[in-house]
């Protein structure tokens, strides 16, 4: 595995890798432990494309005979809002394709907060109650947007503990586009976990990889802790663990 650097920024454990593939194999690896340690462990799921390759070695880990998913329990950081499940586009159908249809995981233990609530208030908090009432995830695992944000927390003048809807920001937009076959078929809004939910999680582990999310990366690890760079907040948390390469870690 090509680790460059594996060290510490207070209770942030920071992995710097070669490539994106060797970092997607660590942060696996680390998600693969504590699930042999709790078979019916709790995670917290991302989408995008930074956590494509942790459920691709993790399929593999699966097929190999490695992993058992059958007792595993999910809940998802955010949906897009109003997009239905059916949409290649939602993030219901991203974990079908890249996880849940690859593994034994049992669909009715996987939670992706509903983009088409009618009652969105109320969404929020029952996703917000059941997620409390697992426990809390295990493990969370996050990506970081290129401002920063993490599940669609924008940069706002406060953090928002619950689970809401929020309006995304242009630059979000703009970087969600490629996903889509126009910029305007990218929702406005999507339904988020708020930091509450996050910072419960017993472990977290981020991942990031490519020059554009370099920025992001040095103000969440060297910068105060600032809504305008929602990532922040998890020098608060005791047990984060970060998986980069070297592009994302230019500015360390």
């Amino acid at each position: 595995m090509e680790k460059l650097y594996y060290g510490y920024n207070g209770n942030i454990k920071v992995g710097i890798f070669g490539s994106y593939e060797a970092l997607s194999e660590a942060a696996a690896e680390f998600i693969a432990a504590r699930m042999k340690a709790k078979p019916d462990i709790i995670l917290g799921l991302a989408t995008g494309s930074s956590p494509v390759g942790i459920y691709d070695a993790l399929t593999r880990m699966y097929e190999a005979g490695e992993l058992d998913f059958s007792a595993v329990r999910s809940f998802n950081l955010d949906e897009y809002y109003p997009l239905p499940p059916e949409n290649d586009q939602s993030y219901r159908y991203f974990m079908n394709k890249n996880l849940f249809d690859r593994v034994n995981i049992d669909k009715a233990n996987t939670r992706v907060p509903s983009g088409v609530a009618a009652d969105v208030e109320k969404e929020c908090a029952e996703y917000d109650a059941a997620l409390a009432a697992a426990g809390g995830a295990d493990v969370q695992v996050l990506g970081i947007g290129g401002n920063g944000h993490i599940g669609f927390n924008e940069p706002d003048g406060f953090f928002t503990a619950a689970t809401h809807k929020v309006a995304l920001t242009e630059n979000t937009i703009k970087a969600n586009a490629r996903f889509f076959a126009s910029e305007e078929e990218v929702p406005r809004f999507a339904v988020t976990m708020g930091m509450g939910a996050i910072m419960s999680a017993k472990s977290i582990v981020l991942v990031a990889n490519g020059e554009a999310k370099a920025q992001a990366v040095a103000s969440m690890l060297t910068g105060g802790v600032d809504p305008l760079c929602p990532a922040s907040i998890l020098q608060l948390h005791p047990d984060v663990n970060v998986f980069i390469d070297e592009p994302a870690a230019k500015l360390l």
